[in-house]
């Protein structure tokens, strides 16, 4: 997360599905909270939750005794959401292209495009273990 971002909240949960749900209400807090415009709701809980669920999954190995965390920051007119999971990373920098002719049939690998997609920016640390979605509040 950027230095100028304020911590307004945190979060963590074991690496188990179920623990969504608290992530979710977690969106819902923060998005009321700092009065984000309702029709940016859907994609924030959309790009947060895939990237719990790829922290879950990918990161910390569906290893239930490891935790992921959530941080929200909060500015003058953006916020974000950083997650971290207890994994290694991974090559963010060179991900295949989920739209290429040859990928579009698979199943995976088209969350972090879909985050790309749906926030105003994503940056990669810790060599991938750790995550910063940011959105705009208006």
């Amino acid at each position: 997360m950027k230095k100028d971002f304020v911590l307004v909240d945190k979060l963590s949960i074991p690496s188990d599905f179920g623990s969504i749900a608290k992530v979710e209400t977690l969106v819902d807090s923060v998005c009321e909270r700092l009065a984000v415009n309702e029709d940016y709701y859907g994609n924030v809980l959309i790009a947060v939750t895939e990237a719990v669920n790829n922290a879950i999954e990918h990161g910390n190995m569906m290893k239930n005794e490891l935790s992921v965390d959530v941080h929200v920051g909060d500015k003058e007119m953006d916020f974000c959401f950083n997650i971290r999971d207890k994994g290694v990373g991974f090559d963010y920098k060179n991900l295949p292209d989920p739209t290429s002719p040859e990928n579009i049939e698979k199943e995976n690998g088209r969350g972090i495009y879909l985050m790309k997609s749906l926030a105003e920016a994503v940056e990669f640390e810790e060599n991938g273990a750790s995550v910063s979605i940011y959105f705009s509040k208006k």
